[in-house]
């Protein structure tokens, strides 16, 4: 008598498994890294957002004077929400005082009331 050649029903249900588990893997990694993606360029964005804000008040196209503003900008067809807080500090190296600086804070979010911690933060300096 010769034995039926093929695979068992176990051996088909275990092999399903194996392959459902692994697709379910795949499937979790492929959806984190498109997530991280989408992240990671929203953070570039709002990087680019910043040096504009920051590069304003270089060009001295934002008068400088202590305390916070808020604006916002356009970029890539998706409006960015900023935040700039200005105050003037006075640096110390080796002991010695130098002269007062404008330090510029940039926050930069993606909803207009957005509170708490913003997607980026920037931060700059000016003389006076």
């Amino acid at each position: 008598m010769r034995r039926a050649a093929g695979f068992t029903l176990m051996e088909v249900l275990v092999a399903l498994t194996v392959l459902g588990v692994a697709l379910a893997a795949l499937i979790k990694v492929g959806s984190e890294t498109a997530r991280n993606a989408a992240y990671l360029r929203d953070r570039t964005y709002a990087h680019w957002v910043a040096m504009n804000v920051l590069a304003e008040a270089r060009a001295g196209l934002l008068p400088l004077r202590a305390g916070v503003r808020r604006g916002s900008e356009e970029l890539l067809g998706r409006e960015w929400f900023w935040s700039l807080e200005m105050r003037q500090v006075r640096p110390s190296v080796l002991g010695q005082q130098l002269q007062a600086l404008w330090r510029l804070q940039i926050g930069v979010y993606d909803a207009p009331a957005a509170q708490g911690r913003p997607l980026l933060r920037l931060e700059g300096y000016l003389p006076p």
